[in-house]
């Protein structure tokens, strides 16, 4: 069976994002000096994302915090929540995280990683059904329109997909923002991704899965697949995955069936790992899901949902380099 969001698991994801989002340091910063007066703490540097050990992961920690409290109100961190949201989504601050993308040279700053879970963020604040939501994702706007610019202004320079396990898969970035396209309404944002993803991936087959690599917290397989079945009508999509993965009613490529063994969670690019198997919970879950009842690759999806799930959701925490960001991919494969 797998598991669903219950009050109990959001208020245990929710402590671990409320301890990390606003822990400054360890901290690695994505940063370019280009004199001694770049030299600045993380906080004066990004005033609201200087936190959870990097940017990005700051940023999809706040992004779990916004999920449980629309999905589960009443669990008792909301309040605490709420305070955090209040105290760092300001105007003020908004606009210091804009302008620190400003300059030129950091016009590749979290590429595209970051600009996904930024739009991410937005979009679910966007999506909650009270006014402080509206209130928060009015203030955030600014950011995601940002990168909304560079997503449009990358695209149709972008030759080339990128296909590896981590922060820079074109396939996984495409997956979120487009989740903001659609919230927002934004025609040329989504077909632009529509259009580079088909260009990338469409005409894709026989996928060999030459995964695990040693540091990947996403399966290039399946991420291009969930990828795919995001932007392409559900009989295309049909007919796609069949190609590109002819032997799932088989079991094949083994290794997609396979969680990865995670040999030392305090080795932080290791522990990326149980990322890979959340992800891949994730992937197979969506999958699954356009699959009929009669379908014989079903029950190899959902069976390998489970796995994953079970080898590494135990270990979201024990370790700050897993406990800093693994929590927010458990809530992707529970409950996104």
């Amino acid at each position: 069976m797998l598991p669903v969001l219950s009050p109990t698991l959001a208020s245990s994801l929710a402590t671990v994002a409320l301890s990390h989002v606003t822990r400054e340091y360890p901290n690695k910063l994505e940063h370019t000096l280009t004199g001694p007066g770049d030299l600045c703490s993380p906080r004066a540097l990004h005033p609201i994302f200087y936190g959870s050990y990097d940017w990005h992961s700051c940023v999809h920690g706040y992004w779990l915090l916004a999920r449980v409290l629309r999905r589960m109100p009443g669990i008792a961190e909301a309040a605490a929540i709420r305070a955090l949201f209040d105290a760092h989504l300001t105007p003020e601050n908004i606009a210091a995280e804009v302008a620190y993308l400003a300059p030129a040279h950091r016009a590749t700053f979290e590429r595209p990683y970051g600009w996904a879970w930024a739009h991410m963020l937005v979009t679910e604040l966007c999506r909650m059904e009270m006014e402080d939501g509206r209130r928060w994702a009015a203030t955030l706007r600014p950011l995601a329109d940002v990168f909304t610019a560079r997503w449009l202004d990358f695209l149709p320079r972008a030759t080339y997909p990128i296909r590896v396990g981590t922060h820079y898969n074109t396939a996984f970035a495409i997956t979120l923002s487009l989740a903001w396209a659609e919230c927002a309404g934004d025609a040329a944002l989504g077909t632009a991704l529509r259009d580079a993803a088909t260009r990338w991936y469409g005409t894709d087959v026989d996928c060999q899965a030459w995964e695990p690599g040693c540091d990947e917290f996403l399966s290039p397989a399946l991420m291009e697949a969930e990828c795919m079945r995001r932007i392409l009508p559900t009989s295309v999509f049909a007919s796609w995955l069949t190609q590109f993965l002819p032997g799932l009613a088989h079991g094949a490529p083994a290794a997609l069936f396979t969680p990865a063994l995670v040999s030392d969670r305090t080795d932080g690019k290791i522990a990326h790992l149980d990322g890979l198997n959340l992800s891949r919970a994730w992937c197979w879950r969506h999958l699954a899901g356009t699959m009929g009842e009669d379908d014989v690759r079903l029950r190899p999806a959902l069976d390998a949902a489970t796995r994953h799930l079970d080898a590494s959701l135990p270990h979201v925490t024990g370790d700050y380099m897993g406990e800093h960001w693994l929590s927010t991919f458990a809530l992707l494969a529970i409950d996104e």
